[in-house]
C-alpha cells in the first residue's frame, strides 16, 4: 500500500511538471534517504549529501495553518515545486485534512514538535513526551511513521538527539533562510535575504514557514526569483 502510494505521488507529480511552462521552477529531481538517526543542514551539521552546487531543497516549518498554509501549496503547484513540511504535532490534528492534503500533493511530511517548545529549556521526560505525543499525533492523521524531525528554533539537545539516533528519525537542519518570522517584510525583501543566505551557503536546505502570511504572499515571487537565479529544487523523500 505504502508503494502503491508513493508511485501515485510520483505520477501526480510526474504529470503536474509536464502540465508546467517553462517559466515555472520545478522540481529538478528527487533525493532519497534511508531511515536513520543522521542530522544533516550545514548550520549545525554536515551538508545533505550528493547536493550540487545551486540545488535547494525548500523546507516549510510551523504549519499546517487554513490562513496560509494552502497559499503556499498553491504557488509551489503552480511551480511544479515539491517541498518537505515540517509540522507541528497540534495543528496537526486540528487540521488533519489539509495535512493530508498536503501529503496527497506530493509533498514529505516531517515532525517539528507537538507544541513547538524551547526543548533546551525543557527536562528530558519532558521533551520525550513531546516526541511521543508529536509521532502519536503523525501516525494519527498521516497513517504512517515519521522519518524526520526538525527541532523548533533549532535547539538541539542531548536527550532527543539520542531519542530520535535510537528511533532511526533524521534530523534537519538548514543551510539557508530568508528570516520569514520577523514581521513586516516584503517579498522583495524576503527575496533579497534567502538570495544573500543562498550565496554564501551555495546552495542546500532552505528554511521557511508556511504559518507565516507573509511568506505566503510572498511565495509566487520566491519562487519566481529562485527560478531567475538558476536555482534547482531537490525533493527528499525517505525510504
Amino acid at each position: 500500500m505504502k508503494r502503491w502510494l508513493a508511485m501515485a505521488a510520483l505520477l501526480s507529480a510526474g504529470l503536474a511538471q509536464a502540465a508546467c511552462g517553462p517559466d515555472a521552477l520545478g522540481t529538478s529531481r528527487s533525493l532519497t534517504l534511508k531511515r536513520e538517526g543522521a542530522a544533516w543542514g550545514k548550520a549545525q551539521h554536515a551538508a545533505l549529501p550528493t547536493l550540487q552546487p545551486g540545488e535547494i531543497v525548500l523546507t516549510f516549518d510551523d504549519g499546517p495553518r487554513p490562513e496560509s498554509t494552502p497559499a503556499v501549496l498553491k504557488a509551489l503547484a503552480d511551480h511544479c515545486v515539491l517541498a518537505t513540511f515540517f509540522v507541528n504535532g497540534e495543528p496537526l490534528r486540528l487540521h488533519p485534512a489539509l495535512a493530508r492534503q498536503m501529503r496527497d500533493a506530493g509533498h514529505t511530511l516531517g515532525m517539528h514538535g507537538f507544541r513547538h517548545d524551547h526543548f533546551s529549556q525543557l527536562w528530558s521526560v519532558s521533551q520525550i513526551a513531546d516526541l511521543d505525543a508529536m509521532t502519536a499525533a503523525y501516525r494519527e492523521v498521516l497513517g504512517a511513521e515519521p522519518a524526520s524531525w526538525r527541532f523548533p528554533f533549532l535547539e538541539e539537545t542531548p536527550a532527543m538527539r539520542a531519542a530520535l539516533r535510537e528511533r532511526g528519525v533524521t534530523v534537519m537542519s538548514i543551510d539557508a533562510g530568508a528570516e520569514d518570522w520577523l514581521p513586516d517584510q516584503t517579498p522583495q525583501m524576503l527575496a533579497d535575504k534567502l538570495l544573500g543566505q543562498l550565496t554564501r551557503s551555495g546552495g542546500g536546505i532552505v528554511l521557511l514557514h508556511d504559518a507565516q502570511d507573509q511568506t505566503a504572499r510572498a511565495m509566487p515571487f520566491l519562487l519566481q526569483t529562485l527560478k531567475a537565479k538558476g536555482y534547482r529544487v531537490v525533493h527528499l523523500r525517505w525510504e
